[in-house]
């Protein structure tokens, strides 16, 4: 795609704080994908993009990107990264919820159990942890940590190695917290 759209260059922005040109540079790298004519991956881009927004404060044009995404999944067939985009949306409705007189639990609930059957489905293990460790936040916080903990230890059971990578320690540390 060229050097208009790297995926790192994003993360590292919003890593350091920098959102504003995080979310610049993917807009920039989209607008750009978008004029080649090419769909493919599309959603997957959107994902980032909603994630970006998501890590600025401003949940409601991640909730956008997502549901966009989730349109252009749904038109294509190109599902690959459906269980991410409906883990993303639950973060997004947790996030949107914050200063609200009524939350968004309830659908966000729905979005991180129906990644973590799209995520079962396609056999996606590690998206279904991520999706798994989102519920089991959100079961934590709502006072049903017995709950959240047997439905995050069966996955990170699952698992026989790759215990260094983020995923995986933000489960354990969850799975710890829980007990």
């Amino acid at each position: 795609m060229g050097s208009s759209w790297n995926n790192s260059a994003w993360l590292g922005l919003a890593e350091q704080g920098d959102i504003e040109n995080g979310l610049a540079e993917i807009h920039q790298g989209l607008n750009g994908y978008r004029a080649t004519g090419a769909e493919m991956f599309r959603p997957h881009f959107l994902a980032l993009l909603a994630e970006a927004y998501g890590k600025g404060g401003q949940p409601e044009e991640g909730l956008h990107a997502v549901a966009e995404a989730l349109d252009i999944a749904h038109e294509t067939g190109e599902r690959f990264y459906e269980a991410e985009l409906y883990r993303l949306k639950g973060e997004l409705l947790v996030h949107s919820a914050w200063g609200a007189s009524v939350p968004h639990s309830a659908e966000a609930t729905e979005c991180f159990q129906h990644a973590i059957e799209i995520a079962q489905n396609q056999s996606a293990k590690s998206l279904e942890l991520r999706a798994s460790v989102s519920l089991g936040r959100l079961w934590r916080q709502q006072g049903k940590p017995t709950e959240a903990r047997q439905r995050l230890a069966k996955i990170y059971n699952w698992f026989t190695e790759g215990f260094n990578t983020v995923d995986l320690q933000e489960a354990k540390i969850l799975l710890d917290e829980l007990k």
